[in-house]
């Protein structure tokens, strides 16, 4: 028996190697070295070297493996001889042709692999995933991004924001192709009124953005990059119904004829007033819009011109369902109706292949009249802004410099006379950014930002993001910046009370809300073996507003607008794992946000944030030909506006599509399969139906939708 268990032990072999580029002859940490036949597997340490233990005696082929570089198979026959005991085996960088993701949100040239600025983004298949879903509006495609929270502000007319790590909306940046379009009195319908068609991709930065972009990106930003002409034609068609009787028709069209290019998106979205809940009220209600937006592209030698005009009509009515289909004449309604017009111009100009000169210019007119029973409020918003910046870009460092100028005009048509809302300001800011690879594996972003407003003076905003790649695997980002918002009329709460009986804003006793925010950022991109791989991100942030700026009803019944001796801050992690397996993914995202308000000695949780979000996505995907995909998102109790606590919940979905040849695709959804609605586990007003005192919005209200379409695409 001795004599067998020496010869079975004799038998078991250790192998060990060392990995490095073939270029720089550099060791790779983390490459994979699986022997399949076997199921051992084994990675590289900071030297490059592996072992592998336990072998048996016999022929293998080992399979090393590293992200970016071309794999490698060898042929191995243990025992092995003496002289390929330890071998050194290197690998080649693949130039396999993959998607190019290139990040303008950042002003740079780089890929986002080697920015320090941790930068997410939602592009190719993903996007148009999303886009299948809710074709009419972005509220689904940002909803569903882990620490991303759309909230609606009414019940009935489904007004919404955006909430970037529990803060609230106003806090957050939405831009176009880099240029604010979307804020102030838009701001609560700007999220319905997007058509994502013509989007290539979104990119969204968390924390305090204020360098390049100003105040207001105190939360983060978000910014819709649109499509551009390419060689080759594009021409989509969209058509999309729902069960709810809602339809969506979206078609783009973008060419090159030489020198010049020209895109045209055009959209015409309808919703019918619907009420799953039968309470008499819409959870979504009837509306139209219609939505144009042409472009010209001229392309000189060294100068590239952009010229853009956007233009959005809507009509939108919810309430009372006896109202809408002119069964009563009374009732309780919301009626908004909106036009939009806005321009966009980009002018580059290279004087060189390191030095460009950027023009960027928009003014944006925004019309809205909102009506309630014994109340109508209406306005016009016209704001402009413009910048000129350039850009050097040398071996070491990019440099990028500019100055902007905002100004913004609101002017009151309708409402109460005594409570005029109207204003005007100015803002010019001045900006320098820097980004220095200081050694192979250390790059640093720098960054300082000088604003004046017309009405609360100046702001100096400094900001730094330093990045740490020890492997072209692991990464380690660390930032943190200076913010402000300057007080606004234009809140999620104001939204909430259709802007009836608030009080302007005291100018003279107000002042800027200021903000500090630091995030530490962790990427690990694992090839486990063969056909395995996980990629695992998180991010740890913290951001404090100081003098946060409040809605109060007074005595007088009447709101203003106050400044407690206090701050607001949220602190928390967003956590997410991408499996992948052949034509299988699984998407896992956690977030945790505590956002807590600190007035004199008390300290309150923030309303309508939940404190732990779970974001599921298992996805069969055939690639180029067809996809399913199963979701399940878990909202946690949310504390509500009124002292009371609303219910965790979750929400499920299927997705799919199917390409029937080289031009047609058909896609169907199962939106919300389990029916979540507040109004199966809770109240969404108190008061009589003809009189309703909305409660806060924390869950769905339309539930269960089927939705199902065709695309087309030449």
């Amino acid at each position: 028996m001795l004599l067998l268990v020496c010869g079975i032990t004799y038998a078991q072999y250790t192998f060990e190697a060392t990995v490095k580029d073939q270029t720089s002859k550099n060791p790779l940490f983390g490459a994979s070295l699986f022997i399949k036949s076997l199921n051992k597997g084994t990675s590289t340490d900071s030297n490059g070297q592996a072992s592998l233990s336990d072998i048996p005696e016999g022929s293998y082929t080992l399979f090393i493996q590293y992200i970016g570089y071309e794999p490698l198979e060898v042929e191995l026959s243990f025992p092995l001889p003496s002289d390929r005991q330890h071998q050194v085996y290197y690998l080649q960088e693949s130039h396999e042709e993959m998607e190019e993701v290139i990040i303008t949100s950042t002003r740079s040239t780089r890929t986002i692999e080697d920015i320090p600025t941790r930068i997410e983004f939602i592009a190719g298949e993903e996007l148009a995933e999303k886009e299948n879903m809710k074709p009419g509006d972005i509220r689904m495609l940002l909803n569903e991004s882990t620490g991303i929270q759309t909230q609606q502000t009414s019940a009935t007319s489904y007004n919404s924001s955006i909430r970037i790590q529990g803060l609230d909306g106003k806090y957050t940046q939405l831009l176009r192709d880099g240029l604010p379009l979307y804020s102030g009195y838009s701001g609560g319908l700007s999220l319905m009124q997007i058509a994502p068609l013509d989007l290539k991709q979104v990119e969204v930065i968390k924390g305090s953005s204020s360098t390049l972009y100003g105040g207001g990106a105190i939360a983060g930003l978000v910014n819709l990059i649109s499509r551009t002409p390419e060689e080759k034609r594009q021409l989509n068609f969209m058509a999309n119904g729902t069960s709810a009787l809602g339809l969506d028709l979206s078609g783009f069209y973008a060419e090159k004829y030489g020198k010049i290019g020209l895109t045209v998106f055009s959209s015409y979205n309808k919703g019918t007033a619907y009420d799953p809940a039968d309470i008499g009220l819409t959870a979504i209600p009837d509306f139209e819009r219609f939505t144009l937006n042409p472009k010209m592209f001229f392309y000189f030698e060294k100068t590239e011109l952009q010229l853009g005009l956007n233009y959005v009509t809507e009509d939108r009515l919810g309430g009372s369902i006896d109202f809408i289909d002119r069964k009563s004449d009374t009732g309780y309604f919301e009626q908004n109706n909106t036009d939009r017009i806005s321009t966009q111009l980009l002018v580059t100009h290279k004087f060189s292949e390191r030095t460009k000169l950027q023009i960027k210019n928009s003014i944006s007119l925004f019309n809205r009249d909102i009506s309630i029973p014994e109340y109508a409020f209406g306005g016009e918003q016209l704001s402009s802004f413009s910048e000129v910046n350039i850009a050097a870009l040398g071996e070491k460092t990019e440099w990028v410099g500019g100055l902007n100028l905002w100004t913004e005009n609101f002017t009151q048509h309708q409402g109460d006379p005594e409570q005029n809302l109207g204003f005007s300001n100015t803002t010019i800011g001045a900006f320098v950014q820097n980004i220095w690879n200081m050694s192979e594996k250390w790059t640093l972003e720098t960054g300082l930002r000088a604003d004046y407003q017309s009405d609360y003076g100046g702001f100096i905003l400094p900001r730094f993001s330093l990045m740490y790649e020890p492997s072209k695997r692991l990464t380690f980002r660390a930032g943190g910046g200076l913010g402000y918002k300057t007080p606004s009329i234009f809140t999620e709460d104001t939204e909430r009370l259709q802007f009836r009986d608030i009080l302007p804003l005291d100018i003279e006793n107000c002042e800027a809300e200021r903000s500090t925010g630091i995030n530490l950022d962790i990427n690990y991109r694992w090839p486990i073996s063969g056909d395995l791989s996980l990629s695992t991100n998180a991010l740890l942030f913290y951001t404090r507003i100081d003098d946060p700026l409040i809605l109060s009803l007074g005595e007088d019944h009447f709101y203003r607008f106050i400044q407690p001796d206090g701050y607001v801050d949220t602190q928390g992690v967003e956590a997410n794992m991408k499996w992948s397996y052949k034509d299988f993914k699984l998407f896992v995202g956690y977030t945790y946000a505590d956002v807590k308000q600190h007035y004199g000695n008390s300290k309150l949780a923030y309303p309508l944030v939940a404190k732990h979000r779970l974001n599921n996505v298992l996805m069969y995907e055939k690639h180029e030909n067809f996809w399913i995909g199963l979701e399940a998102y878990y909202y946690s109790p949310q504390k509500l506006s009124d002292g009371a606590s609303g219910k965790s919940y979750w929400i499920t979905g299927i997705m799919s599509e199917k390409k029937l040849g080289e031009h047609l695709s058909i896609f169907f959804n199962l939106e919300n399969i389990l029916d979540t609605r507040q109004t199966r586990f809770d109240t969404i007003y108190t008061g009589s139906l003809s009189n309703p005192q909305f409660r806060d919005i924390y869950a769905p209200v339309d539930g269960f939708v089927v939705n199902g379409g065709f695309k087309l695409m030449f």
